[in-house]
Formats: C-alpha cells, structure tokens, sequence
C-alpha cells in the first residue's frame, strides 16, 4: 500500500512538472517574440533631421505614462529617436522633417491614452 502511494505521488508530480514546463516555454516563448522585434528606422539625412522638444502635462508615471508616450513616438516613421524625461516633464524628438512635423507629434502624444489626459506644452525645435 505504501509503494502505491509512493508511485502515485511521483506519477503525479511528474505530470505536474511536466505540464508546467511546457506552459512555461510557451509563455516564454511568448514574451520572447512579443519583445524581439524590433523596427528599423531608415537613416535621416543630414539636412533634414530636426529636434523638437516639448512638455507633456498630465503624466503620473515613469514606466507606464512616460516610457508608452516615448515608444508611441519612436515607432512613428520618420523618427528617429524618442526620448521622454518624466522627472521633467519634457520629451525630446529626434526626425525626418520631411516625414513628420511637430503637429503631427503633439496629436501623437495626445491621442496617447484616453486622447485626454496628456497635453503638450512649450514646443521648441
């Protein structure tokens, strides 16, 4: 009776460990695709990249307000680099002027969350 219970007990916990491991390379598996692809910025030429700097009112957080308006902008053609400061409230621009202009990155950073909780202010180039 002993040795049955003892072989259950194994059988089971085989099948669990077993089953949770394969769960585990799936999410695994998941997470590594979801934060691999990566998308190529073509290169700027020299006379038309263009810096914009702006303020953005309205965020509560670094990872999830800060960190999701500077993706937003840097996965937008033309851009070049994205950088948002939330201690400072400031977001910094780097662009194609020919592709994008400042209009259309303040509509970005608007349209980002509910389209109103973020407001940008004192846009310089």
């Amino acid at each position: 009776m002993k040795f049955t219970k003892i072989v259950a007990t194994f059988a089971i916990a085989s099948l669990v460990l077993v089953s949770c491991k394969k769960e585990e390379d799936k999410n695994l598996a998941n997470i590594k695709s979801e934060t691999t692809v990566v998308k190529e910025h073509k290169a700027i030429a020299a006379e038309n990249v263009q810096t914009a700097s702006f303020e953005i009112e309205g965020m509560t957080c670094a990872m999830g307000c800060a960190k999701t308006i500077e993706k937003e902008l840097a996965d937008l053609d033309g851009v070049e680099k994205a950088t948002v400061d939330f201690d400072k409230k400031t977001a910094t621009v780097v662009f194609d002027k020919t592709v994008q202009n400042q209009e259309k990155l303040t509509k970005v950073v608007q349209a980002t969350g509910d389209g109103k909780t973020y407001k940008v202010l004192n846009t310089k180039s």
